[in-house]
């Protein structure tokens, strides 16, 4: 027992005694200078206010009045054996050791023991810091951790896991002590384990939040061996044992079904509608034939264009279903495309001169609609042979023009214009009772929502607008 007011001091020849004194109690942290019998012979102000005594209440008190009953007995044997060997060193870290305050509440403490003075007369000076801030802020971290939908594994530098929640307990069927300790390599799969540690290593050098395994399908291994599809998530954390990754895993097994699923009814679809299609395209050939056929067995010459014109129409449905099935996109057409099929054979089947009349086209790479694709490309079809029949009579050359554009406000722009006949005065769309071909113009322009304006001049130019869904 140190007598009241005594204190046990520090013989320095360099620092005067009062100086250490002075630095003693202004410290920030608990601390206190304890003789070889375990006594209080000196407490700062910090320490005092952590325990919640007046400074001269500690001196003269046992260490272990600081201590829960429930650690006392094991502290003395520590303290017994620290004195035999006494050497610089932490009693505890990380918030596992408990202080008794003197209303007998607890807090958690992180202790560093230093010993001091000479062998015969051994002191020990125990500095002490109140964990219950950091305790607080590991329990939200664990509470956060544990309450996470997805399954958390965190892993030291070392490839060992120390920590596991909840939800990883579920999703790889182990207990959280089966884990702990153990190398996270337990989580991968035999064909993966060898390149593991390097994708861990290059990490921990380059550490940053990143999903693993980019482009590269993930696999993790069950307690029971089986493998599942999984995302991870990799976070890096700087902690006072070293650098640790925190691992958020997804279990996407379902997700992969739903995906195979899908995948597997595209496929589905793609093979019924390239049948639909094709067996289209088939039946547009046979009345293409059909049509051939009739018109050798007839002489009247209006019959027999009839019967071209017919075919025409069928041949332009047909080269619209042929665009599609080559694209592969059974949705939209390529229009270019299609005019590139389209317009010589226009002109081949009115038989012209060869060179006479030149067919230019001027179009954008627009993808239509299969429902405006049609419409639109019998269209295309009625007037340029309109204009082959009529705009070029008695061996008149010229040039047939198509273009197709996308306005900027989302509608589409075809024009077909050509430097032949012009039209007769008073011409109008309405007024074409007897023209069957520019009938349908009119009947299909009202189908797809478009506006056809005939522009006269040295150019006959028809223009159709229309929205291009």
């Amino acid at each position: 027992m140190v007598p009241a007011g005594e204190r046990h001091v520090i013989e320095d020849d360099a620092l005067p005694a009062n100086l250490l004194l002075g630095v003693f109690d202004a410290a920030f942290v608990g601390m206190l200078i304890v003789d070889a019998r375990g006594r209080v012979a000196l407490a700062n102000d910090a320490a005092a206010r952590m325990m919640g005594y007046a400074s001269d209440e500690m001196r003269g008190l046992g260490v272990e009045s600081f201590i829960p009953e429930r650690f006392r007995e094991a502290h003395t044997q520590f303290r017994e054996s620290y004195g035999a060997a006494a050497n610089e060193r932490p009693l505890t870290s990380g918030g596992d050791f408990y202080a008794l305050r003197k209303d007998g509440s607890e807090f958690p403490v992180q202790i560093g023991l230093q010993p001091i003075g000479a062998p015969a007369r051994q002191l020990v000076l125990t500095t002490i810091v109140d964990n219950s801030e950091r305790r607080r802020l590991q329990d939200r971290f664990r509470l956060v951790v544990e309450s996470a939908p997805n399954a958390i594994v965190m892993v030291n530098g070392s490839g060992v896991i120390v920590l596991v929640n909840t939800q990883a307990e579920r999703v790889f069927g182990y207990t959280a002590e089966q884990l702990l300790g153990k190398s996270v390599e337990t989580l991968v799969p035999a064909r993966y384990r060898n390149k593991h540690p390097w994708f861990r290593r290059s990490f921990i050098e380059r550490p940053d939040a990143r999903p693993m395994g980019a482009g590269r399908d993930l696999y993790a291994l069950r307690a029971d061996a089986s493998e599942f599809p999984v995302e991870i998530g990799l976070v890096p954390l700087d902690t006072e044992e070293g650098p640790m990754v925190l691992c958020a895993i997804v279990d996407i097994t379902e997700r992969k079904h739903r995906e195979e699923r899908i995948e597997a009814a595209l496929r589905e679809k793609d093979l019924l509608l390239g049948e639909v299609h094709h067996r289209v395209k088939n039946n547009l050939q046979v009345v293409d034939s059909l049509l051939s056929l009739q018109s050798r067995r007839v002489s009247d010459p209006e019959v027999h264009a009839a019967l071209r014109d017919s075919q025409n129409r069928i041949r332009s449905l047909s080269f619209i279903h042929q665009t599609l099935y080559q694209s592969h996109d059974f949705a939209f057409v390529d229009f270019h495309a299609f005019l590139g099929n389209l317009l010589p054979r226009l002109l081949e089947s009115i038989a012209l001169d060869p060179g006479r009349v030149k067919i230019e086209f001027d179009a954008q790479q627009v993808q239509l609609p299969i429902n405006l694709a049609i419409p639109c490309g019998l269209i295309v079809n009625e007037l340029v042979t309109n204009a082959l029949k009529h705009a070029f009579p008695e061996g008149r050359d010229g040039r047939i023009r198509v273009e197709l554009t996308r306005e900027p406000k989302g509608s589409v722009m075809m024009a077909i214009s050509n430097d032949g006949v012009v039209l007769p005065p008073g011409f109008s769309l309405e007024g074409t009772s007897g023209q069957l071909g520019m009938q349908l113009v009119t009947l299909l322009a009202q189908q797809v929502g478009a506006r056809v304006q005939v522009i006269r001049g040295p150019e006959t130019r028809f223009v159709v607008r229309f929205p291009s869904t």
